[in-house]
């Protein structure tokens, strides 16, 4: 087995339980952070926990598993926005949109979000000599602390490991958020970590399916408005 869980090709049934595990540790992860225990998860797919950790040695080895399919998930977006609309705007919209609808926010990596209780250093502004925004935000199963978003400019500078494909990420990410700040339409000092906040932030975990789409939708067009650059 590597790390992320794969190896050769499954049974039937060993393969449909894999299955079920991974869509429900979407769904566990999604609705309650990362820090949801793997009962939750074994519990939510109907298996053994112990089918669990047959597949995933660890839950270390599980969040990774999920984090990576969702960074894949998120570049595949950003990539498609970036052939399919020339306006810059458009096309950093139109990631957004996908990628709230989709419920990305509630599954992006720790690799790309890196979250933590320590607020001494948020005071550090964007754009500040340690080349990374510092954003409050709180996250779900990380506790009550006040809590920072830290994204840095460079997936060198996080000292993402390649094969996370969260370099890849922030790369076309970056790509989209530079296109629409040289058109004028985005402010200038919107940076990659503002439009990962806002991807975080508009895809809130709420039980009535209806309402969680309705809810972001209508928070997406909040903060899209708070995006874009104003005549001075």
């Amino acid at each position: 087995m590597g790390s992320t869980g794969r190896s050769a090709p499954l049974r039937v049934d060993a393969q449909r339980n894999l299955e079920h595990v991974l869509r429900a540790a979407r769904e566990v992860f999604g609705e309650l952070g990362y820090g949801a225990p793997m009962e939750d998860v074994a519990r939510r797919a109907r298996v053994g926990v112990g089918t669990v950790y047959r597949r995933f040695p660890s839950k270390d080895v599980l969040v990774r598993r999920i984090a990576e399919e969702e960074t894949s998930r998120l570049t595949d977006q950003a990539r498609s926005a970036l052939g399919q609309e020339d306006e810059p705007w458009s096309a950093l919209s139109r990631f957004l949109r996908t990628s709230v609808a989709s419920g990305a926010g509630r599954l992006l990596p720790p690799q790309v979000l890196r979250v933590g209780a320590d607020a001494e250093d948020a005071s550090a502004a964007p754009g500040s000599a340690d080349g990374e925004t510092r954003v409050p935000h709180q996250r779900q199963g990380v506790g009550q602390a006040d809590l920072r978003v830290v994204a840095p400019r460079s997936a060198a500078e996080a000292g993402l490991d390649d094969d996370s494909g969260a370099a890849e990420l922030l790369e076309v990410v970056g790509r989209l958020v530079g296109r629409a700040r040289e058109s004028g339409e985005l402010r200038g000092d919107v940076t990659v970590a503002d439009v990962l906040l806002v991807i975080a932030t508009a895809a809130p975990a709420l039980p009535d399916p209806a309402h969680q789409a309705a809810a972001s939708a209508r928070l997406l067009d909040i903060l899209l408005e708070g995006l874009r650059s104003r005549p001075a």
